[in-house]
């Protein structure tokens, strides 16, 4: 579990974050929502430590990130998975060598070891027999399963993903949702997921936080969004659905 509390981030006069109040739950897909310029994003990379936040709390399992030193803050990053907007595979190694990255960088594992764990990653994202392939020789979704199998290869407590599906076709972008859902639950991790496709909201999204203009301004499920009495929220999904029925 991860909880933000009164989290509030600034950016040279302008506040961004506006006092956030939320609980991530383990074991389930956590949904940050909201329009372009909302605070979504911010708050994300607030939650998984790339942004210093200006006051509040964020603790991991009741671990206040407030207190923590520069050894403890690395120990809870060894516990992170990420998965980026853009895969952000790297180019120069194969499909087998950017999933065992991070275990080459953060265990002592040996090289057999290290391959093992990389190989039952890959075989649990449904990647087989493209080990020694590059990203540039994948379809846009097998990069994003291999960053999927790259972000759980350390068995991460917690796993932040941002908008996993931009770019993805609604078919490949249900695929990788259904998968994100599977791996949180098989593994109990808290996911969180920023993201602004309705799809993903109302077919994983378990618990939804709602930001509009740096306040959250609704929380809730899957099953509620559309009785959620939030005119910015019902605004929101409006507009979002259509985009998608003009697309």
């Amino acid at each position: 579990m991860i909880e933000a509390k009164n989290v509030v981030k600034v950016f040279g006069e302008r506040t961004i974050l506006h006092g956030i109040d939320a609980v991530f739950e383990t074991g389930k897909t956590n949904l940050i929502i909201g329009k372009s310029g909302s605070g979504k994003t911010v708050l994300l990379k607030s939650l998984v430590g790339l942004y210093d936040i200006d006051s509040g709390d964020i603790l991991y399992d009741g671990r206040s990130t407030k207190t923590m030193d520069r050894k403890q803050k690395n120990s809870i990053r060894q516990e992170i998975g990420m998965l980026f907007q853009g895969s952000a595979l790297f180019d120069s190694l194969t499909v087998e060598e950017n999933v065992r990255f991070p275990l080459d960088m953060f265990t002592d594992m040996s090289l057999e070891e290290r391959q093992e764990r990389a190989n039952f990653c890959l075989k649990r994202v449904n990647i087989i027999n493209s080990n020694h392939l590059y990203p540039s020789e994948i379809s846009g979704g097998m990069q994003k399963r291999v960053a999927i199998a790259r972000a759980i290869a350390l068995n991460p407590k917690y796993l932040f993903c941002d908008e996993p599906n931009s770019g993805l076709d609604p078919v490949t972008a249900a695929v990788i949702d259904n998968l994100i859902s599977e791996i949180t639950k098989e593994y109990g991790i808290t996911t969180i997921m920023n993201t602004h496709d309705m799809n993903s909201v109302f077919s994983i999204g378990e618990k939804i936080i709602f930001i509009n203009e740096g306040h959250k301004a609704w929380e809730g499920s899957s099953d509620t969004i559309t009785n959620s009495n939030c005119e910015p929220l019902d605004e929101f999904i409006k507009t979002t659905r259509n985009i998608i029925s003009k697309l």
